[in-house]
């Protein structure tokens, strides 16, 4: 059984060394395709830090700049957000401005427009400022300013909330959001952190990490899970979605899964190989 997170944090405190949390986006992209939704997916390179060569949604941690309030917004003010995701209204904007900067860097879709009911059909005119972005020498609140852009907030949705487990030396307080592929825009892998990145199903998703081609972190694993269960982005769109935090415990006394999280038991029952499951490298 999964502990609540306030039990779960609790007892983590008389542990040493508990690395801090930091907060974190993830996107998850879908499209129609001809057999259902299709989802957006990106292999991240041997390299990173965190999640080295797990197949993500694109997304990253929150950078101060995020906070800005000198931008145009659409859609659900922060105080929305905040109340959805049981936070202040400040770290939410800076959530949801990260979420659609996080996006762009990584997969060159932009939830934005010139006008509050418009989006960017062509996003390749802004490719020198996504590298600059990307680099850090530009904050997203300066870009949307330059290009008299509006963040378009309403195309996201709030889906899901997972907290890195307490054992990890690098950890995120992560919010998930769903948002459908803008018209005309295209999703390419023209980023540093990934090097394969694909549409597929939830069902595809899944069945290659049954096989051992990709490799899903039990965020990842669940949250394809649920979006295999709509037909149409349009249901995915409209689903209503209690956001409870989940961070899964550590515990190999149980008798069971020693990572315990919604659906444990199916996740290593399907498992093609216990020890690809990883997250931080750990410092030399």
């Amino acid at each position: 059984m999964v502990r609540k997170v306030s039990e779960a944090m609790a007892q983590s405190e008389s542990q040493p060394a508990v690395a801090p949390v930091k907060d974190a986006s993830t996107v998850m992209l879908v499209r129609d395709g001809a057999h259902g939704p299709e989802v957006f997916l990106q292999r991240r390179v041997g390299g990173m830090a965190f999640a080295a060569g797990m197949t993500v949604f694109p997304g990253g941690g929150v950078d101060p700049s995020d906070a800005s309030i000198a931008l145009d917004w659409a859609g659900p003010e922060p105080a929305w957000w905040a109340e959805r995701f049981g936070i202040d209204a400040g770290r939410a904007q800076a959530l949801v401005c990260a979420a659609v900067r996080e996006t762009f860097e990584e997969c060159g879709v932009l939830l934005a427009g010139p006008t509050a009911d418009s989006v960017v059909s062509d996003t390749a005119v802004y490719a020198e400022a996504r590298g600059q972005l990307e680099r850090r020498e530009l904050s997203f609140a300066e870009f949307l300013t330059r290009e008299n852009l509006v963040l378009r907030a309403d195309l996201l949705r709030p889906w899901d909330n997972w907290i890195t487990p307490v054992i990890e030396p690098r950890r995120y307080d992560t919010r998930f959001f769903v948002a459908v592929l803008p018209e005309g825009q295209l999703a390419d892998g023209a980023t540093s952190e990934a090097e394969v990145v694909a549409w597929c199903t939830p069902a595809e998703a899944i069945g290659r990490w049954r096989e051992g081609v990709d490799v899903l972190l039990p965020p990842t694993w669940t949250q394809l899970a649920a979006l295999d269960e709509f037909a149409s982005t349009a249901e995915i769109l409209a689903a209503g979605r209690d956001i409870t935090p989940i961070m899964p415990v550590y515990d190999p006394s149980g008798g069971g899964p020693a990572l315990a999280f919604p659906h444990a038991d199916r996740y290593f029952a399907e498992l093609p190989d216990n020890s690809r499951i990883r997250g931080s490298q750990r410092p030399e």
